[in-house]
C-alpha cells in the first residue's frame, strides 16, 4: 500500500469482523447468506493488516436484520464497557466505499472525514449506519467505524439470531486473541443478547475457529488528542 495514500483503521464489530465477509465489500459479490449483491470498492485489495481490537464503549443488538434475522450489532462509544472487534487497515478511499455500501449508497466518492477526525463524530444521514465515529488511534492511525445516530437504548433491544452470533463468534475467534469460551461469554453478555442467550448456548453454535496466525493480545484504541 503506497505511503502516499491516507490510511485508517476500519473497526468492524459486526459481520465484518469476519474477513471473508469483508471481502465482498472490497471485491464485490454476493455472500452466501446475503439478500443483495455488493458492488465492491474502487480499490479491491485486501486490508494491509487485520488485528483484534478493544474499543471504549459497548456493542449492543437492536432493530431487525433483513439478512440474519433478529437484532443487528450497533456501537455506542459513550456507553460504559468495552467493545471487541477487528480493525482492518484500509485506505481512506476503501473505508469510504465500504461505508457507502453499508449505508445502501453507491460507492465511488471519498467521504469528507475531516469532521469525524476533528471531533470524534460525524453525521452523514439519519440512517442506521450513517453516523461515523472515531474512538481513537491505533499505532498513531485513526480508528473509524459507523453506527446508528442514537445512544444504546434502555428499551427496544433485540436478540440476535443464532446464525448472526455464529458468524460474529467466528470472526472474533479467528484472531486468536480470545478463546472460544471468552468470545461466547462476551457475545452472550451484550445488551440485546443478555437474557436470551447464555455463554454455553453461544459456544455450542459452532466449533472453535482456528486462528489465522500466532495468538496475540488485542490492541487497545487510544484516545485521539485532536478530538478531546
Amino acid at each position: 500500500m503506497p505511503e502516499s495514500e491516507p490510511r485508517v483503521w476500519y473497526a468492524a464489530y459486526g459481520a465484518n469482523t469476519h474477513v471473508e465477509r469483508l471481502r465482498y465489500y472490497l471485491e464485490g459479490g454476493r455472500p452466501p447468506e446475503a439478500v443483495r449483491t455488493y458492488p465492491g470498492c474502487r480499490d479491491p485489495r485486501p486490508p494491509a493488516r487485520s488485528v483484534p481490537v478493544v474499543l471504549p464503549g459497548q456493542v449492543y443488538f437492536a432493530t431487525d436484520s433483513p439478512v440474519w434475522g433478529g437484532g443487528r450489532a450497533f456501537y455506542d462509544p459513550a456507553a460504559d464497557g468495552t467493545a471487541w472487534g477487528v480493525a482492518h487497515l484500509l485506505t481512506a478511499g476503501q473505508f469510504s466505499d465500504v461505508a457507502a455500501q453499508e449505508m445502501y449508497r453507491a460507492p465511488g466518492a471519498d467521504l469528507d472525514l475531516s469532521g469525524v477526525l476533528a471531533t470524534g463524530r460525524g453525521t452523514l444521514g439519519p440512517g442506521r449506519y450513517e453516523t461515523l465515529v472515531c474512538p481513537g488511534l491505533l499505532d498513531g492511525v485513526p480508528v473509524l467505524t459507523f453506527t446508528a445516530p442514537w445512544p444504546m437504548p434502555g428499551n427496544g433491544l433485540r436478540a440476535p439470531s443464532a446464525a448472526y452470533l455464529r458468524h460474529l463468534a467466528a470472526g472474533l475467534g479467528r484472531t486468536g486473541a480470545w478463546t472460544h469460551a471468552e468470545v461466547a461469554a462476551h457475545l452472550a453478555a451484550r445488551p440485546g443478547a443478555a437474557g436470551h442467550w447464555t455463554a454455553g448456548a453461544v459456544a455450542r453454535l459452532s466449533v472453535p475457529t482456528a486462528p489465522t496466525g500466532p495468538p496475540a493480545p488485542p490492541s487497545r484504541c487510544r484516545p485521539d488528542p485532536r478530538s478531546s
